[in-house]
């Protein structure tokens, strides 16, 4: 139990100043320019000081792992029973992306997978309002493939790859790969038989709070400038459930923007993968068939609030989430990231991937204000075709649906996360692979692209390898 919260933290209070005499600062005065593994993990470079306290409590408790109750580690007590992992970052690696098992591989750390019914009665048609989705009857919305000693994971997962083709009119030749989810070892009965299932891996963490400081005004005035452009390109805003103001309001985080803000994004990590209980989402990830929630013990705390995760932890994971900084881009002045970037708007990437918007102010969040950003993000959802669906509605967003996924900083991805797998469940192996899935609404875009030759080819890929 935890009726008190004392951390004991030692910080330097020297902080250097950082130089952006070269490059293009991604996130507005919020950039780093720290390169290397850890090019994800620095604050704001404009969070003060008196502010940095609290970015590091929040990281600790991102980076710490939490444990079974009871135990003497009252503040970080409570996981499980059923949980996909221990601790945020083992998902988001150095707050960076996450990845797919490989083939042969059941341990799916960083990488979980969604699953639901469509919904078929009145009540659960009313249900979509608040939850999005209809949980499968027996394993709930999330697939746990961990569980505490005195209870049996859900299951696991493992992914097998049909590898195909595809050629570019040069004559070149790129090999895609399309997955398919196999769940094994289920200890609770069978899945349902129309169950829908969606594989997701962690994306980065860095720059969320500046996504979340875009005014919905921008947002839709952007979907409005893409349905008048009459181009193919018709971006919308996806409607989900906001727990604390109990209203339907602009989606925004999630690979189909199904969470309208951080801090109801991360109790739903919290809750979801690690099985922690907060007061936006107060009961257990069991279902209703599963009854060890019931019978465990949990962590929950002996004040009014009676959760694992206490308001004030979500706090600091929250303010951690917001501050995370985005990298400066780099070899701007490269001539084939030049070229580059002229074919990555010539081609139309840019019609999704909006290079540059600005942050609102927002009240107690200066660092976050008034910023002039390149996120190349619309933030809204896209049809991109059969190739990339997974057929799982959520909220409005179908199942061929994506939010457009910022592609600030992902040039690093290799340094940080020793790893180049990309799109919602990893199935790209690199860049060039991900551009290639994209179909629906930019599938245009993606027959200009299979027309370049290899030396346009190279510069789009070192323009996008610059952010």
């Amino acid at each position: 139990m935890k009726p008190h919260l004392v951390i004991p933290l030692i910080i330097s209070l020297s902080f250097p100043a950082f130089s952006f005499a070269y490059g293009v600062k991604s996130g507005g005065d919020t950039s780093t320019n720290k390169q290397g593994s850890n090019a994800f993990s620095m604050p704001s470079n404009n969070l003060p000081i008196s502010k940095r306290l609290d970015f590091s409590v929040g990281n600790s408790f991102f980076r710490n792992p939490w444990v079974q109750a009871p135990a003497t580690t009252d503040a970080r007590d409570g996981l499980g029973p059923l949980f996909n992992t221990n601790g945020c970052q083992n998902c988001h690696i150095k707050d960076g992306r996450g990845h797919p098992p490989e083939e042969g591989e059941d341990q799916a750390v960083s990488m979980l997978v969604r699953m639901s019914i469509p919904a078929l009665t009145k009540q659960q048609t009313q249900q979509l309002i608040i939850s999005g989705v209809i949980p499968e009857p027996t394993y709930g919305d999330q697939l746990e493939d961990f569980s505490i000693p005195n209870a049996k994971p859900e299951g696991k997962v493992k992914i097998e790859y049909t590898k195909f083709n595809v050629s570019f009119n040069d004559g070149a030749v790129i090999e895609l790969r399309q997955p398919k989810l196999i769940l094994h070892d289920l200890n609770y009965g069978e899945l349902h038989p129309d169950t829908m299932l969606s594989a997701r891996v962690a994306p980065p963490m860095i720059g969320l709070g500046l996504l979340e400081s875009i005014p919905v005004e921008t947002l839709k005035r952007l979907a409005q400038q893409q349905k008048e452009g009459r181009d193919g390109i018709s971006g919308r805003l996806n409607q989900v459930w906001d727990a604390q103001t109990k209203t339907t309001v602009v989606g925004r985080f999630g690979w189909k923007a199904g969470q309208p803000t951080l801090i109801q994004q991360d109790a739903a990590a919290f809750n979801g993968d690690l099985g922690l209980t907060s007061t936006l989402f107060p009961y257990e990830n069991c279902s209703p068939p599963q009854t060890i929630c019931a019978e465990l013990p949990n962590g929950n705390s002996q004040d009014e609030e009676n959760v694992e995760v206490s308001n004030k932890i979500l706090k600091f994971v929250e303010f951690y989430s917001q501050h995370l900084a985005v990298p400066i881009r780099r070899n701007t002045t490269e001539a084939s990231v030049m070229r580059g970037q002229q074919l990555f708007e010539s081609v139309g990437c840019v019609s999704c991937h909006t290079p540059e918007i600005k942050t609102a102010k927002r009240d107690g969040l200066p660092s976050l204000s008034n910023q002039t950003i390149h996120p190349y993000t619309d933030m809204l959802l896209h049809d991109m075709g059969t190739g990339l669906a997974d057929n799982r509605p959520e909220f409005l967003a179908s199942g061929t649906e994506w939010r457009t996924p910022p592609l600030w900083g992902i040039g690093y991805t290799k340094e940080v996360n020793g790893h180049t797998y990309f799109l919602h469940d990893g199935r790209a192996r690199n860049l060039m692979e991900a551009v290639l899935w994209h179909g629906g609404e930019a599938q245009k875009s993606k027959q200009k692209v299979l027309s370049l030759s290899k030396s346009d080819r190279d510069a789009l890929i070192a323009f996008l390898n610059s952010l």
